[in-house]
């Protein structure tokens, strides 16, 4: 694959309208760029993260960084890619996008009007009271559990998630990514809600998050005994997401919009 060199668009992911979902900035490389240069555009887009695509061998390498770091793991700026991807022909519209990642192998495929992610689960690895979190949170927690990369607390409702007002500052001294609050859903047309943060990499509230959905989904799937799952993030604008948990594995779908195509000079 031969990409137009630092070709940038701005896809908003989860979500099938534009200014909904998450946004994620796309930068398509023919080949690798200087980390710091990287880290500078990613400031200047000024979004929870920007995505760095070029091919490598056979497959294409990613990477993703917030305004302030590189991260390990993101799913909107994947989803964001990989239909970034398709949408300007570098990959004809059967293949299957391929990713090397920080996070290891990760693939996309369209399905109808849906991009399905294989991410690799990020379970429950301990539950654990974590000093000073409900407080910086303002709640009452009914689980507080984490994973590798984020705390997880679920909440007793639907509203309960909604009105979730944290203090950053206090929520940034947790020694984490980020923190999911969550909930089931008090309707039917969907399973269960959660809102994200993660102020600590310089994200206060990320409007949807797909790999946050790699621990939610094992998580509720156990608790709702679903093997099939429709997941609302309930941020100001909002996201929807598919989630199937198989194993060590997450298929995660979602839609994505471009809204803006153009070239860093």
């Amino acid at each position: 694959a031969q990409f137009m060199p630092n070709m940038l668009l701005q896809v908003d992911a989860f979500t099938n309208r534009p200014f909904g979902g998450n946004p994620a900035a796309v930068c398509l490389l023919d080949g690798p760029a200087d980390e710091g240069w990287m880290q500078t555009v990613a400031m200047e887009m000024n979004l929870s993260e920007t995505a760095f695509v070029h091919p490598e061998g056979d497959a294409l390498r990613l990477r993703w960084f917030t305004p302030a770091v590189e991260v390990d793991l993101c799913g909107h700026a994947t989803l964001a890619a990989a239909h970034a991807l398709w949408e300007e022909g570098r990959l004809a519209p059967d293949q299957t996008a391929r990713f090397l990642t920080r996070s290891g192998p990760l693939a996309a495929t369209r399905r109808d009007a849906w991009i399905e992610l294989d991410f690799p689960a990020e379970p429950e690895e301990r539950s654990e009271a974590v000093p000073g979190l409900a407080r910086a949170l303002g709640v009452t927690p009914k689980h507080v559990g984490r994973n590798r990369l984020d705390y997880l607390v679920e909440l007793d409702s639907e509203a309960a998630v909604r009105a979730v007002a944290p203090d950053f500052r206090a929520l940034a001294t947790i020694p984490t990514r980020g923190v999911i609050v969550t909930a089931r859903a008090d309707g039917p047309e969907f399973d269960f809600v959660s809102r994200f943060f993660a102020p600590r990499v310089g994200v206060d509230e990320d409007p949807v998050c797909g790999s946050a959905h790699c621990y939610l989904g094992p998580y509720w799937a156990d608790r709702l005994h679903k093997p099939d799952l429709l997941a609302h993030q309930i941020s100001p604008r909002t996201g929807v997401l598919r989630v199937r948990p198989a194993g060590r594995r997450v298929a995660i779908a979602g839609q994505a919009v471009t809204v803006l195509r153009g070239t860093l000079v």
